[in-house]
Formats: C-alpha cells, sequence, structure tokens
C-alpha cells in the first residue's frame, strides 16, 4: 500500500504541468470548461471576455457567452495535488534526505528497517522476523551481522555463493569453490585482513608523507630566514659603499652608483633563486598535502569492496630531496668595490696631509711613478712622496685572468712615493679581501725597466678578459688552479642521436651519415645530432675539457635533462632549457633561447668548461698553455644540468679529456690532462 501510495503521489507530481493553467501559470483555482474541451481558472478567463468570447488557448470564436460549469474531477485532482506537494515540502524540510544506500530494509516485509543481516540466508531482518534465528534452534548456526547494503555485490557470480576469501596473486574476493577451482594454489586471506593490510600500509605513507612536509616546510623556513638576512646584509654593504664614497662624493658620484647596482644586482640574483627554490617547494608541500587528503579519503571509505578496489600512487614531489641554497654577497665584483674604495680613500687622506699647493706637483709625480718615468730629482725626499697604486691608476677588469705582474712597489725604489699601508683587517671578510687586496696591486701596468730586450717584453701571452669568472679563479689563469675541481664524464649513450658514434669507453663522439642501430627511447636525440653526459650537477664546482676535431660545426654547452628531444626545439641554446657556445664555420656565437652573441673566435683545440652551481655560472676557457676564458653564462638552477654536445659536420668528433685533481701545492702548468 505504501509503494502504491508514494507511486500515486509521483504521478501526481508527475502532472504538474498538466495542473497549471494557461493563462497565469499556476496551478487551476476553481478550473471551469468551455465547449472547446480547455480549461481555465474561471476568474482568469473571465478577466480575457471582453467584448467578445473566444478561447484563449485554440482561439475558437464563440457567437454568444458559453456557459461556465466547474470540472468537479479536475478541482478533485487539484486538491489532491496540491496536499501532495504540502507534505514533500514538509518532509524536505523537516529532515535532510537520506542517501539511498544507507538504508537497508527488511527482506521479508520490504517496510522496516534491518537489524541484520544473515550472511547464511543471504538476508536482511528487521527485528520483528528476526525471531526465528534468536529462538528456533534450527537457525543457532546462522552467522548474523550488522545489515550489510552490499550484500548482492558480495555473492559470487559464478558459484552464487558468498565471497569469504580475497585471492593475493589477483587481488579479489572470491568464495570458496573458486579456491577449489579457477583460483587453486592462489594464497588468500579474509577481506578483513586485506582491508587491515592495505591500510597499514596507507598509515606508513602517510607517515612517510608526514616526514617529507616537514622537511620542506624547515627548507621553506630556513629560506625565509636567509631572504631577511640576505636583505639585512644588503643594506649593511651599502651603507658600507656609501661610507666610503662619502669623503669624495662629487668627484666618484658615478662609480658610487655603479658599485650600488653591483650589490643590487647580487641580492636580485639572490632572491631570484630563492624565489624560484620557493615556488618549487611550495608546489611540492601542495602536491604532499594533496596526496595526505586522498589518502584520508581513502582512509574513510565504508564500502570494503569500493575501498579494496581503489588504488594510491605518491605523488612526484615525494622523489626531490629539499635543500637550501648557499647564497652571500661576498661576490669578486662587490668584495673588489670595497677594497677599491678603501685604497683610493686612503691614498687621498695622505694626499690631503700636505698643503694644497705641493698637491698637484705630488699628482704628477705619482703619475710618472706609476708609469715607471718618476724624475730623479735628487732634492725629493722618498718617504715623503706618494706613489699612485698602480690598482688605481690602472686597474684591470675584475675578473681579468691575465698574468700576474711583479708589483712596482717590489722593484728597486725609486725617487717616487710611498702608499700608505693598508689594514685589512678592518675590511669586511678581511681574510678574502685582504688577498684581493694584493691582486688589486699588483694587477698593474708591466714596467719597463731601462735596458730590457723588447722579446722579454712581450714574453707573456695576451689573453681575453670576461666580467663574469668565478672569484675563487679571478687570479688562477694556471690550469692547475682549474683543476682542482676537475671531474669524470662519460657520454650517455641513451641520449646519443643515431648519427653519433661512441667509442673509447664512452669518452668520445663521432657523426657520420650513417646511422647507428641504437635502441628507441624517450631520451634520444631524434633532430639534431646532440649528446649528453651521464653525470649532471646540481651542487658544487665541477670543470671538464673536451678535444675538438675541429672548430667548424661544433657545440659545447650545458643542458637540463627536460630539454625537448624530438622538437624543433632541441637544438641546444635555442630553448630555455641549454646553454651553448656554438662554431658555426668561421663564426664563435653563444646561445640561450634563441638569443645568440656573437663572440670573438679564439679557435681553440681544447675547450675547459667550469661550472660554479653556488653562483649559477659557468665559463668557457680557451686552454692552451694557460686557460683563456672567452665567454661565461649566468643562469639560476632549476634541476640538475648536465654537460651537452652538438656535432654537426660529418666526419668530426669530440673528445672527453681525463683530467687529473691537483692539490693546491702544485705549482706546475703543463702535463695536467692524460690525452
Amino acid at each position: 500500500m505504501m509503494a502504491e501510495a508514494e507511486e500515486t503521489g509521483f504521478s501526481l507530481m508527475s502532472l504538474e504541468d498538466e495542473l497549471t493553467c494557461s493563462i497565469c501559470l499556476s496551478t487551476f483555482d476553481c478550473p471551469v470548461t468551455i465547449p472547446c474541451g480547455h480549461n481555465f481558472c474561471q476568474d482568469c478567463l473571465l478577466a480575457t471576455w471582453k467584448g467578445s468570447y473566444s478561447c484563449p488557448q485554440c482561439r475558437t470564436l464563440f457567437a454568444t457567452k458559453p456557459e461556465l460549469k466547474k470540472n468537479t474531477v479536475l478541482s478533485t485532482v487539484v486538491e489532491t495535488f496540491r496536499v501532495k506537494a504540502s507534505k514533500i515540502e514538509r518532509g524536505a524540510a523537516s529532515k535532510p534526505e537520506k542517501k539511498k544506500e544507507d538504508v537497508v530494509r527488511c527482506d521479508t516485509c520490504m517496510e522496516a528497517d534491518a537489524t541484520h543481516t544473515c550472511l547464511t540466508c543471504m538476508a536482511a531482518f528487521c527485528e520483528e522476523h528476526l525471531r526465528p534465528h534468536r529462538e528456533n534452534p534450527i537457525f543457532r548456526l546462522h552467522q548474523l551481522t550488522l545489515p550489510v547494503g552490499d550484500l548482492m555485490e558480495r555473492i559470487c557470480t559464478d558459484h552464487h555463493k558468498l565471497m569469504e576469501l580475497f585471492c593475493i596473486p589477483h587481488q579479489r574476493p572470491i568464495c570458496t569453490l573458486c579456491l577449489q577451482q579457477v583460483h587453486k594454489g592462489c594464497s588468500f586471506m579474509s577481506p578483513e585482513e586485506q582491508r587491515s593490510k592495505k591500510e597499514s600500509d596507507l598509515r606508513d605513507k602517510l607517515v612517510f608523507l608526514d616526514g617529507k612536509l616537514s622537511k620542506n616546510e624547515a627548507v621553506l623556513s630556513q629560506m625565509r630566514t636567509m631572504q631577511n638576512k640576505l636583505k639585512e646584509s644588503a643594506i649593511h654593504k651599502k651603507h658600507s659603499v656609501s661610507a666610503g664614497y662619502q669623503q669624495m662624493r662629487d668627484m666618484l658620484t658615478r662609480e658610487e652608483a655603479e658599485a650600488l647596482r653591483a650589490i643590487d644586482k647580487e641580492v636580485e640574483t639572490g632572491e631570484t633563486k630563492i624565489r624560484g627554490l620557493v615556488t618549487k617547494f611550495s608546489e611540492n608541500v601542495d602536491n604532499i598535502g594533496k596526496a595526505k587528503e586522498e589518502i584520508h579519503r581513502l582512509l574513510g571509505q565504508s564500502q570494503s569492496l569500493a575501498f579494496l578496489q581503489t588504488s594510491f600512487n605518491l605523488p612526484q614531489a615525494v622523489s626531490y630531496e629539499p635543500y637550501t641554497p648557499r647564497i652571500s654577497l661576498d661576490s669578486k665584483k662587490v668584495v673588489q668595490s670595497e677594497a677599491f674604495i678603501l685604497t683610493l680613500k686612503n691614498y687621498l687622506m695622505e694626499l690631503f696631509k700636505h698643503p694644497v699647493e705641493a698637491r698637484i706637483p705630488k699628482l704628477i709625480a705619482g703619475d710618472r711613478a706609476a708609469r715607471g718615468h718618476a724624475p730623479a730629482s735628487p732634492g725629493n725626499n722618498q718617504e715623503s712622496e706618494l706613489t699612485f697604486p698602480p690598482a688605481i691608476s690602472r686597474l684591470p677588469r675584475s675578473h681579468s685572468p691575465g698574468p700576474q705582474v711583479k708589483p712596482a712597489l717590489k722593484k728597486k725604489p725609486q725617487k717616487a712615493i710611498k702608499i700608505p699601508s693598508l689594514n685589512t683587517e678592518n675590511i669586511p671578510g678581511n681574510k678574502k679581501l685582504g688577498k684581493s687586496m694584493e691582486n688589486l696591486l699588483e694587477f698593474g701596468v708591466k714596467d719597463k725597466p731601462r735596458g730590457r730586450p723588447a722579446a722579454a717584453e712581450n714574453k707573456e701571452t695576451p689573453v681575453t678578459e670576461t666580467s663574469d669568472i668565478p672569484a675563487e679563479i679571478s687570479s688562477a689563469e694556471k690550469r692547475s688552479e682549474l683543476m682542482k675541481y676537475g671531474t669524470v664524464l662519460t657520454f650517455d649513450p641513451r641520449t646519443a642521436h643515431k648519427r653519433i658514434e661512441l667509442s673509447e669507453n664512452l669518452t668520445k663522439a663521432s657523426v657520420s651519415d650513417e646511422h647507428t642501430n641504437y635502441p628507441d627511447c624517450l631520451e634520444r636525440f631524434a633532430v639534431c645530432s646532440q649528446v649528453l653526459s651521464s653525470k649532471g650537477f646540481s651542487v658544487g664546482r665541477h670543470y671538464w675539457e673536451v678535444r675538438l676535431s675541429s672548430n667548424n660545426f661544433i657545440g659545447v654547452g650545458l643542458a637540463y635533462t627536460s630539454i625537448d628531444r624530438k622538437g624543433p626545439t632541441s637544438r641546444l641554446g635555442r630553448n630555455d632549457k641549454s646553454w651553448c657556445v656554438e662554431w658555426f664555420n668561421v663564426k664563435l656565437s653563444a646561445w640561450h633561447n634563441s638569443s645568440e652573441t656573437v663572440l670573438a673566435n679564439p679557435n681553440p683545440k681544447r675547450v675547459g668548461v667550469l661550472l660554479d652551481c653556488e653562483e649559477g655560472k659557468a665559463t668557457f676557457y680557451n686552454v692552451a698553455d694557460r686557460a683563456y676564458p672567452f665567454h661565461s653564462f649566468s643562469f639560476q638552477f632549476a634541476e640538475a644540468v648536465y654537460p651537452a654536445f652538438w656535432i654537426f659536420s660529418s666526419g668530426s668528433y669530440i673528445t672527453l679529456c681525463k683530467l687529473h685533481k691537483v692539490q693546491h701545492a702544485v705549482k706546475r702548468e703543463n702535463c695536467l690532462c692524460l690525452q
């Protein structure tokens, strides 16, 4: 009866459109029928009849006003509809909608809620119809449990028996007959044991994710602290630079602004690196948090079968170990700026001790002394004169690795002057800066003593200057200084283009028109004849050398492993994931992100590369008797960077040199390479 009532109510509710007046668009109120058979509210119909009488729906015209009669049947249906609709509205407002799957009905009466399910009878019973199971001894061995909503889903479709077991190899529920037939010999356990095992595994993953999350949050906190310290350090250094320039503001305004810009650039570089890492680790934290939410959702699954059928994999973020980068403002350019200020300030202070009328002659005498033409006037007092420091008169570019020249101060004293002694203990970063101050004084213009042969004057080989060599090797033009960071490389055969043949224990790469039978894989370059090394770097300093067969159609560079391998932008330097110096015919160019910088071609036979991961710099050297830098890239690391090589001309090859690391005490420059 209840089902019939519900069905009747549903039928009435489906007739709502038929019980609506076409004039007022509301449920009929005192419905009347006109001769054409259409029904309307009495008041609505009379309101439309003014002067003529026609049906508002079919437009049938009547000569006289029709006699209106109330449609009693329709009125009864409308009233019943209204009562049913009000009950439905009150029921919806009084209690929330109950999920259908959460209600288990008694299989006997089909009305009352079941209190137990008998797994032997495979039926659910209310308390009234459960009495035989409680009172009759025949049902004593029947297995009763709480109401089970998915009872039919627990029945084996092949044998129509309860699936009481879980097959471990096939990861599915089975019945006892399945175990004797199809799953014979399979290991099994109860579904409850399998659920417990899966819950334990998910909880272990949850603990693991908590650990990863804590590490990422700790690193983020450290980087935020470092960011604040970086700003404080920048403010301190700006004050230091400004204080040094304050005494000579009028004549050194441009130099002061340049020094401040150098610090700002270092701060911007450091903050850019931190922001990139903060973004990456923040994404990792978000992904790990989402993974935790997914595990909690799975653990909250109430249906065992649905739970057992779910799967969960840890996000890729957990495989990336967080780390805190080492960032400081002690770059070579910043340190040398401070050193230059102190040197020049001491010089001016010494100069200002003399009366105004004596300053110009002393400046002239200092300039001549710096050029090796100091006047030999017997009347001059050597102790009272000033020698203009060579580091100030002709200071080379800060990162020039040119040959060291013996300073004029260490030569035979001339009748020129005495520079005030430098107290390097008062300079910030005194140890490193003290050494830099010595270099500033030594990198001067070569003295040309009288009587020295012209051939001796040109004994040193000129080198090309660059402005982006790492600080530690600014005065270490000897290869032995670079070899401290020497590393052993081999080519990665998985990345080699099929035109490239690898030999000599994966240290020689040559290109030909014939294709090598390499297996196809995602890592292999498919468009350009390129290859990566098998080793990448993300921390520390590393140096390697390569020997070139020629200087035509060859490129040497760096790339992320995420570089495109098959598309049109897979060539080194033609994307934002690679950097390359490239010899194309007689032209040498530096490429990054499809931007070309034409360089002076040193035509090297051997090229060295120094990668400084902490400073974010890669410097390329022409290696001969010494290492002469010809270009540098500056970039922030988004991931590990790999040495990369491009060989275009058939018959050309590149060989990775085997390097020996040398200790600081070794002074020899040659025989550092086995090849």
